[in-house]
């Protein structure tokens, strides 16, 4: 793959109209069918949950989930839910690109902070992105 100083990427938010395009590159990352996929994000934009693609050409090769969040621990930060690039493209910087926006994008949210949860073996990434690891850990029950 080239780096994406070699290639035109465009990053901006989908309309929902586009999130079954999305489907593909985050099947790469989670385990859903198409329409569970899209039941899924439906529901949770109903809290501010948005996809943002990168596109290289008419190629969607990126996709960044993400919400605003308040919490009385965390104040106002944003949480990225899901960041996959395609197989393909993948080492060619569009994770870069991706994060990047959801930065941006927090600043104009006046958020000072990004959360994220991060698979094992994508953390080197995102600590070259300097992100570090959060103290706190996260805890589960299934019901």
């Amino acid at each position: 793959m080239q780096s994406s100083d070699d290639i035109s990427v465009e990053v901006r938010r989908l309309t929902p109209a586009e999130w079954p395009k999305a489907f593909p590159v985050v099947a790469q990352l989670r385990a859903l069918d198409e329409a569970e996929f899209l039941r899924r994000a439906t529901r949770q934009s109903f809290s501010g949950y948005e996809l943002i693609g990168a596109f290289a050409g008419d190629e969607l090769v990126g996709v960044l989930g993400m919400r605003p969040v308040h919490t009385l621990a965390r104040g106002a930060h944003l949480h990225i839910d899901d960041l996959v690039v395609a197989e393909q493209a993948r080492g060619g910087g569009i994770g870069n690109k991706l994060l990047a926006y959801a930065e941006a994008d927090a600043r104009t949210r006046e958020m000072n902070v990004v959360f994220l949860d991060a698979r094992p073996q994508a953390v080197p990434f995102y600590e070259r992105c300097d992100y570090e690891l959060h103290g706190a850990p996260s805890m589960k029950k299934k019901l």
